[in-house]
């Protein structure tokens, strides 16, 4: 979907007709005819649209002289799956990337992402103070400081769902609780593969040398570091706990199967006791008491039973091997 935006003094507006110099065009999800449009009527480049156009794109910078045309692309945070998973404790997170198009001769700010997200949204809505569609360097930007502030806001969002798994791992290790873990290490994962690349790409930013910096902006892009080298601490900070954690629970699971391990080798032995002073007394052999009648046969064996299976309890408890 193609929507055009422009801001003025009452905010931001949507074009409905034509692109006018100076605007936003904002395209989500593009189909084949949005992106016949974009070669042809706003004449972006065809290596950058293959780029933009691939979910797998890491985030980067680059410049083509011919056209003078400027592609930036940047990971954001999104959940993956968000309509399949009803359960908010069960989401796992992943990052998809957003294209900027900066096109100096037709005078237009050109944004691509492949599926809904609330960072266009949020500009498109006006809830971003500041927004100049004419100033196409403060417009990118102000969409860095957007992404970044969402990293640290699924970041949170990630320490509070393994919060909440770790108490109730605390109760029952179950599978579930186990694999919304793992989910959430492999969000981080995403998440920290991504902010480094986006460091790459504003330090190519900084230096000023594809894109013209302005004093009036050195500020801001100061904040988008900031806020993308707080979220780079958080993400390892947030990965080294979960892994830490995983770490501890496979030890305490690994621990736990060798006390009941224990537990079943000790009644084995002691329930075997029995089985083997009857065997004595079912062979040819003279043995005490064996000719004194029905009742002390019986009873001989059971009470060596009795002595053999408290002694072995006792050298167990001394041994530390039964509680």
């Amino acid at each position: 979907m193609i929507r055009c935006y422009k801001t003025n003094d009452e905010g931001v507006t949507e074009v409905v007709a034509a692109p006018e110099p100076g605007s936003w065009v904002n395209i989500v999800a593009p189909t084949d005819q949005e992106r016949a449009w974009l070669e042809t009527e706003a004449g972006v480049s065809p290596e950058f649209l293959r780029s933009a156009f691939d979910e797998e794109e890491i985030s980067h910078l680059d410049y083509d002289e011919d056209l003078r045309q400027t592609l930036v692309i940047v990971d954001y945070p999104c959940a993956e799956d968000a309509e399949d998973r009803q359960d908010p404790t069960k989401q796992q997170y992943t990052t998809m990337p957003i294209s900027f198009f900066s096109l100096p001769d037709q005078n237009l700010v050109v944004t691509v992402s492949l599926q809904p997200n609330p960072i266009v949204d949020d500009m498109a809505s006006g809830r971003v103070r500041g927004l100049n569609t004419r100033l196409r360097t403060r417009f990118l930007l102000q969409m860095l400081l957007r992404i970044s502030q969402s990293y640290l806001v699924h970041l949170r969002r990630v320490d509070q769902l393994s919060t909440r798994t770790e108490q109730r791992l605390y109760g029952s290790m179950r599978n579930e609780e186990l694999l919304q873990m793992l989910s959430l290490e492999k969000s981080l994962v995403y998440f920290s593969t991504s902010l480094k690349s986006a460091e790459v790409t504003l330090n190519k930013i900084m230096h000023g040398h594809l894109i013209a910096l302005y004093e009036e902006d050195q500020d801001l892009i100061e904040d988008v570091m900031i806020e993308v080298h707080q979220a780079q601490e958080m993400c390892n900070i947030y990965s080294n706990i979960l892994s830490g954690t995983m770490d501890a629970y496979a030890s305490v699971i690994s621990n736990n199967l060798n006390i009941v391990m224990k537990v079943l080798t000790v009644i084995t032995i002691v329930m075997a006791i029995p089985n083997i002073v009857f065997g004595f007394y079912g062979m040819n052999v003279a043995l005490p008491m064996a000719d004194a009648g029905i009742t002390a046969t019986w009873v001989a064996p059971a009470v060596l039973c009795v002595i053999a299976c408290t002694a072995a309890v006792l050298i167990f408890k001394r041994k530390g091997l039964w509680r």
